[in-house]
């Protein structure tokens, strides 16, 4: 046995977590580059995805869920718009 792996440090861990998550490299190719098991690191970046360590990830899946909230109040919005002149329109004719 060589000694103490390097890559039990947690800033050591923290830092091939962000390669992976900001480069977008493939975990495999990162895992090689560090030297290190690819599953470890791959445990790490799954690790990471679940506690919400990586932001890069995180913010793209939020800008997701609003553009997709956004696109639902729209649609809200134009149907209220419809209902209210539907409404306009029967209290025209019920005043006649």
């Amino acid at each position: 046995m060589a000694g103490k792996r390097r890559y039990s440090d947690a800033e050591f861990r923290q830092g091939a977590v962000r390669i992976v998550a900001e480069t977008g490299v493939p975990i495999a190719q990162v895992a090689q580059e560090l030297g290190m098991n690819e599953t470890t690191l791959a445990s790490w970046v799954s690790w990471a995805r679940r506690t919400g360590g990586v932001s890069a990830t995180g913010e793209s899946e939020e800008l997701a869920r609003l553009r997709r909230e956004n696109a639902q109040l729209r649609k809200d919005n134009k149907e209220q718009a419809m209902e209210r002149n539907v409404l306009k329109r029967c209290m025209v004719l019920w005043g006649k």
